[in-house]
Parts: structure tokens; C-alpha cells; sequence
């Protein structure tokens, strides 16, 4: 098939200075649905000089790359803070001209939006363009639990409220409803997002991760420590108030007021540095944890395969890359019942926490780490499971081989619809 595929995000080595999840799911999807079809990608200009280096390699062979870009406007945009999401409203309509051009030249058997994966943004080619239509894997159903919103400041609480507000008023533009009707097949990344796509379009919705793993990135089955080490409790992630930090440096601080030789360390920058400096602080725990700036990935998968536990108590995650990561390095994981987490983390492999009160998920996550700490046998069991789970279902080659099913059974039905 040839098959035109939206991928805003679609670089890589993924841009840290952007959206590094999202680029690297655009890159390694196109890769999969290269293999079996004809591909034409529409991105962001910023993505130019990374996608031009690689394919110079020989990656992508055969795909055509067409570069959107609306420079002038992404430079106004991007300096306040929802400006990003205004910004790519914007650019979908000027991809869809794009695609309407390129589709009169290519005559596209399908076309598929990739990249943001977001529900309530609506695609322009999803909704406007005369081609079968797969839209995603999306996200955005998940919000902050009320009682953990309390905690925000008036600033945290604005920003989230806003957010729900824009969700709202974007899942009721004709634009999303014509797309969500079009669409042959919808994919999303967690249980909160499909409740956000009307019932009666069920059907067509099908439970796609936005996170993978190469299959060389897989680490080694866990091994009975031989020597009494430190229990090491291991978290990353961007310093943002919405990955909860806060609450695993309170939970930390419960757990080890009762276990010794426990330490835990953080991995990631940003502005939420020096109130987690200032809480570690308070809580007497400057020699137990420790903040280190963010790493590259391969050095990341290393400290994972080093630490007991991965720590993640992420508020609103569509995703959670890390989650997969740090199973596929045989980690068992705590983290909350919410989001892309809550989908990933199963009783097999990890635990989670119900997201009620900041003191009950405090405790929680702290019991959590008791549990693994005092019974070593269970946690290498988990780490065992969770990386059998990691190799079996999110490996970027069988989730390629899940998307092409998915394309097979659309270009069945296109057909059967078309008589052919």
C-alpha cells in the first residue's frame, strides 16, 4: 500500500530540547510500516537535520520525507506555555494542504497520523482527506486525581484546569468528531483515552503503546545478589511537578526510617530541581538521596540494571517510556494506577498504588518498597516476569507486527467496502 503517514514528532535521537518521547515513537513506528509498505512521512522542520543524517546511513530506504514548517510562528508560539499546542493545530491544517497536493500526484491507499498522539487535537488529514484513516496511538484521557491536584500550587492547579478546559472544548470540534467517525481504526495507549472516544465507536478502538524497545536493548535476566549491597530505588524523568518526584522522595523517606542500607537515586533535570533539593533537605535524607542530571539512554538502561526497584509515580503519563524500560532491564516497578504506567504495571511484575490522598500514596509507595526490599525472591521473580514482558510485547519489532495486522484488517475492509 502506499500509505501517508503525520508524524509531527519524527527524529531519531529525539530532541531534549522538545518532545524526545514522542520523536523517537515517530521514528521507530515509520520504521516498522516501512517494511511492508510504501512510505511517505510528513514532519517538522526541526526534525531536518537528525532525519537527513540517518537516512544518509541508509535507514528509511524508500521513504519520502516532506518537511511542514511555519518557522516565524513556532518561535512565537513556543515562548508561552500552551502556545506548543496552538502551534500544532495550526500545523496539522498546513499539513493537510500538504497531503491534499501530494495525494492528487500519489493517490494514497491509506493514510495514518502518528505523531502527537494526542485525542483532543484533532488530525485535518484524518478528517478531511478521501483515504482510509488510522489514528494513532493516542493519549490525553488521563487527568491528575482531585485529591492530588489539591496539592498544586495556584499556578499547577490553573495550568491542569485550562488543560481540561482546552480538552474539552477540542473532543467537541466538528473537526474530532468527523475524525473519530472517519477513522477505520483507533489506537490509544490507555484505558482513560478510550473512555474519552464515544461509545458507540468502540469497535474500532484498539490498545496500542506509545513505548518500545529494541530488542538489543534488553537486559540480563536478574541474578540472586551474592554480597549485602545497598537497596538501590531508581527513578527518571523530566523534574516536573506532574512525575510526582514530591511524593517519591516522601515515600522514600517513610521507607527508610525502618530499613537500612536503602538509597535512592533521581535521574533528570528541570525546574522542579530545587524544591526536591530543598524537600530532600527537610526530610534529612543528603547522604540517602541523590539528583543526577539526565543521561543518555544507554547509560540510563545501565543504571536500571544496577538498582532493586524502579520508582515511578507519574500523575498524568500518557505513556511512560521508562516503565517499559526499566522492565525490560528485569526491574520490578511501583507506581500509580493512572495513566500509561497503570496500563503497563500488572500484580505479575510491579505494584501500584491507588491514586487517593498525597499522605495514602505516600504510605503506599513506601509499603510497596518494603514489600520488595524485605522478600528478595519475589523481587527477582517480578523483575524475571517483567522483563519476559517487555521482550514478548514491546519490542519495536512485534509491535510492528501488531500495526501491520491492524493495517491488513482496514485494507480489508476498505476493499470489501469498495467491492473489490
Amino acid at each position: 500500500m502506499k500509505v501517508l503517514i503525520s508524524a509531527y514528532a519524527f527524529n531519531p535521537i529525539g530532541s531534549m530540547q522538545l518532545h524526545p518521547g514522542e520523536d523517537l515513537v515517530g521514528w521507530k513506528l515509520v520504521q516498522q510500516i516501512n517494511k511492508h509498505h510504501k512510505v511517505w512521512v510528513l514532519t517538522h522542520g526541526y526534525n531536518r537535520e537528525a532525519v537527513l543524517e540517518e537516512m544518509a546511513k541508509g535507514e528509511l530506504e524508500g521513504v519520502q520525507v516532506i518537511f511542514v514548517n511555519l518557522t516565524w510562528l513556532k518561535k512565537l508560539l513556543y515562548k508561552v506555555g500552551f502556545g506548543e499546542r496552538i502551534y500544532y493545530y495550526i500545523w496539522q491544517f498546513a499539513a493537510w494542504q500538504k497531503a491534499r497536493q501530494l495525494h492528487r500526484r500519489v493517490g494514497f491507499d491509506l493514510a495514518h497520523q502518528v505523531t502527537f498522539g494526542n485525542d483532543w487535537i484533532p488530525s485535518f488529514i484524518g478528517a478531511f482527506l478521501p483515504v482510509p484513516f488510522i489514528w494513532g496511538p493516542v493519549g490525553g484521557g488521563q487527568t491528575v486525581p482531585p485529591e492530588l491536584l489539591k496539592e498544586f500550587s495556584f499556578y499547577g492547579r490553573f495550568a491542569e484546569k485550562s488543560r481540561v478546559a482546552a480538552q474539552w472544548v477540542g473532543r467537541r470540534l466538528w473537526t474530532r468528531r468527523r475524525l473519530v467517525k472517519r477513522a477505520e481504526a483507533i489506537l490509544v495507549c490507555n484505558q482513560e483515552t478510550k473512555q474519552k472516544i464515544p461509545k458507540k465507536y468502540h469497535s474500532k478502538v484498539h490498545y496500542f503503546p506509545v513505548n518500545g524497545i529494541d530488542k538489543k536493548e534488553i537486559g540480563p535476566v536478574p541474578k540472586k545478589k551474592e554480597n549485602q549491597e545497598d537497596f538501590l530505588v531508581l527513578t527518571a524523568g523530566r523534574l516536573h511537578r506532574l512525575k510526582g518526584f514530591d511524593l517519591a522522595v516522601k515515600a522514600f523517606h517513610l521507607f527508610c526510617q525502618e530499613n537500612q542500607n536503602t538509597q535512592f537515586q533521581i535521574v533528570g533535570s528541570g525546574r522542579e530541581k530545587k524544591n526536591l533539593e530543598s524537600l530532600i533537605e527537610r526530610s534529612g535524607l543528603e547522604y540517602r538521596v541523590k539528583i543526577m542530571p539526565w543521561v543518555q539512554r544507554k547509560e540510563l538502561l545501565n543504571l536500571m540494571q544496577k538498582c532493586d526497584v524502579f520508582l515511578f509515580p507519574s500523575l498524568r503519563d500518557g505513556g511512560g517510556a521508562v516503565v517499559v524500560e526499566a522492565m525490560a532491564q528485569g526491574k520490578p516497578v511501583v507506581g500509580l494506577n493512572i495513566g500509561g504506567p497503570g496500563f503497563h504495571i500488572k500484580n505479575k511484575w510491579g505494584i501500584k498504588v491507588e491514586p487517593r490522598t498525597k499522605d495514602m500514596v505516600a504510605n503506599g509507595l513506601a509499603l510497596a518498597l518494603e514489600k520488595l526490599y524485605k522478600d528478595e525472591p519475589l523481587r527477582r521473580k517480578m523483575g524475571k516476569t517483567a522483563r519476559k514482558q517487555a521482550k514478548e510485547h514491546y519490542v519495536w519489532d512485534e509491535l510492528g507486527k501488531q500495526m501491520e495486522k491492524i493495517y491488513q484488517s482496514v485494507n480489508g475492509e476498505s476493499q470489501a467496502v469498495n467491492g473489490q
